[in-house]
């Protein structure tokens, strides 16, 4: 079963007592009525703030409250990162209208200064996890009748939540303050954000890999495999490409989920993003999501993405944000041979319904097309999954396509189908039960690939990539036509809904491209399989074509819409975003902040 976000998430922060956020400078304020160590240094006591570090994951906590159960700001901190890696990566727009949540829009042209709230949104809450990782480590600590073995199960899963916290932090803020549970209370406020603390996350993340179990009674819960891989991925963005691969040896020959499923991509490239089907082989680190938990609300239910469903007409009340771009849809485009068209992509875009009533006549485009798109973008005419067909307009919010583009999300949509079971309407936005994946293993695929090729590996680096593109090829991915109103997932329909050709890489191209330009191919199979899972900003970064890639991204796409015209990536600038004025302010004594500013912020 599910671990759950809510058996003692209370308990967990009542106890924690820190808040990173408040009416005074102090990072760290005893809560009222909190229960003594004395009285949770058991074995239940810690299992419970263990728990409420899990349940920090959904990105769900307020300011002054346990969790954000209101749902006013949850999509800040979302861990899907839908605004600060799908958006700021050229993915997607914000959708809507303009005058709606205006503070994503300057986070999607590099604007946004350090008083934009979604920052102070994000760096609290993550920290506020890692706060609970290390409550729970501290009174672990000072709990005597723990048993040798579960203490360091108990400290593995804390550190292990720790670094992923800190990891989080340290990709989108680079500046991070590094405090862990021997920092006293009053300190906490003082500590500088000079370390560079990737070091220190290598760290949690290899005692986590030493010291967990392969698999765990609760689905919810990490494994040893798990941070194997988090910590491959670490040294991917220090570029430690040798210790990289060391450890995808072992992931992809050795390597096993929580439930003890031999690590292999599903068939079904859909099953990754279904609630039915979720937990599965490719499920390497996986936030858990609950529909209906009992609360009367959608906190555990993917609340930071609240917003993210057509709008309009469409039988999702809310709210048109989240529109896939059109540089993404074109980035579907194959040629005879059914390969990417890794840089041209642009000169030959799908056919869209810009402008075209849902009442007017269209058709969709007939050129080929890896079918991973009409997996990951809602567009008109193709089947909506079993909702039937898009019908353009009709779903795009006011003032409709020209503000932020003809499309809609897909992967974070749950089936009507199922629906009463894994969606969740107790608030005036949808929930779903369907997980958030931070890494599945295509993503550990993928990146396995850049480090061989990295290396000049290349044969290695096809055989990974090939993998991940055969799946896609195998006509169970294709979406078909409705017949007689059948579910085009049902598989009784035989006519593909597009021109679906796609193919895996033929031996020995990897090695006619040399090492830059097998690498482009990569980079660019990352951006076809992982669109809109929140990874796309941070690999631009770490791969250093962030400057180049978004400005031709804004030039381009602001042809077509006119949310981000403006828009400009400066490098030494905008690789991170600010550190919040906010927390910048709290750190402050006697005229001095502890906390030093990202270059071109001040």
């Amino acid at each position: 079963m599910k671990l759950s976000h809510y058996m003692v998430a209370m308990l967990a922060v009542t106890a924690a007592g820190v808040t990173l956020d408040s009416c005074t400078k102090s990072l760290d304020i005893p809560a009222q009525g909190a229960l003594s160590d004395e009285v949770l240094a058991t074995q239940s006591g810690v299992d419970a703030l263990l728990t409420g570090t899990y349940a920090a994951l959904d990105g769900q906590y307020n300011n002054g409250s346990a969790l954000n159960l209101a749902g006013t700001d949850g999509w800040q901190a979302s861990p899907t990162n839908w605004t600060y890696g799908s958006i700021a990566g050229g993915d997607a727009h914000k959708g809507s209208d303009g005058s709606d949540q205006p503070a994503i829009d300057a986070i999607a042209k590099f604007t946004a200064d350090p008083s934009n709230g979604f920052f102070n949104g994000k760096w609290r809450t993550v920290y506020e996890g890692v706060n609970r990782a290390n409550s729970t480590l501290r009174l672990l600590a000072a709990a005597t009748t723990i048993s040798d073995a579960d203490r360091v199960s108990f400290s593995a899963q804390a550190r292990f939540l720790r670094a992923h916290y800190y990891f989080e932090l340290k990709k989108m803020f680079n500046r991070v303050p590094w405090i862990d549970e021997t920092i006293a209370t009053p300190a906490a406020s003082s500590q500088p954000n000079t370390e560079d603390i990737w070091p220190r996350i290598e760290a949690d993340f290899q005692y986590a890999y030493d010291n967990l179990p392969t698999t765990q009674s609760d689905l919810g819960r990490v494994n040893k495999w798990a941070a194997a891989s988090y910590l491959a991925k670490t040294y991917m963005y220090e570029k430690k490409y040798s210790q990289a691969k060391t450890l995808f040896d072992l992931i992809t020959t050795q390597g096993v989920t929580t439930s003890g499923l031999k690590y292999v991509l599903t068939t079904r490239f859909h099953d990754n993003f279904d609630a039915a089907t979720e937990n599965n082989s490719e499920a390497v680190f996986a936030i858990q999501m609950v529909a209906n938990d009992g609360t009367n609300t959608i906190a555990s239910a993917n609340q930071g993405d609240m917003l993210n469903f057509p709008y309009g007409n469409s039988p999702f009340r809310c709210c048109g944000f989240f529109q896939p771009s059109q540089d993404l849809a074109n980035s579907y485009r194959t040629d005879a041979t059914g390969l990417p068209l890794v840089d041209t992509y642009n000169s030959n875009p799908v056919k869209n319904d810009q402008g075209v009533a849902s009442t007017q006549p269209f058709t969709p485009d007939a050129g080929n097309l890896d079918p991973r798109i009409d997996w990951t973008i809602g567009r008109r005419g193709l089947p909506y999954l079993d909702w039937g067909l898009h019908p353009g307009a009709d779903w795009i919010r006011s003032p409709g396509q020209t503000y932020a583009g003809p499309y809609s999300p897909k992967k974070n949509i749950y089936m009507q189908s199922t629906q009463a079971q894994y969606a969740d309407q107790h608030s005036w936005a949808p929930g779903t039960a369907i997980n958030y994946n931070v890494i599945r293993y295509a993503d550990v695929l993928l990146m396995a690939a850049e480090a061989e090729a990295q290396l000049g590996n290349l044969p290695q680096a096809q055989t990974y990539v090939n993998l991940v593109r055969a799946r896609i090829a195998n006509p169970v991915n294709f979406v078909y036509q409705y017949t007689n109103n059948a579910n085009p997932l049902a598989g009784n329909s035989t006519t593909p809904a597009a021109n679906y050709t796609v193919a895996a890489y033929p031996t020995g191209r990897f090695a006619s491209l040399g090492k830059d330009g097998a690498l482009k191919a990569i980079y660019f199979e990352r951006k076809l399989e992982l669109a809109m899972e929140g990874h796309r900003f941070f690999d631009l970064v770490r791969w250093g074509t962030a400057e180049t890639t978004l400005n031709n991204y804004f030039t381009y796409e602001s042809t077509i819409t006119t949310d981000i015209r403006g828009g400009r990536f400066i490098s030494g600038r905008s690789e991170y975003f600010p550190i919040p004025q906010r927390q910048i302010d709290l750190s402050r004594s006697g005229g001095t902040s502890s906390l030093t500013q990202n270059p071109g912020y001040n």
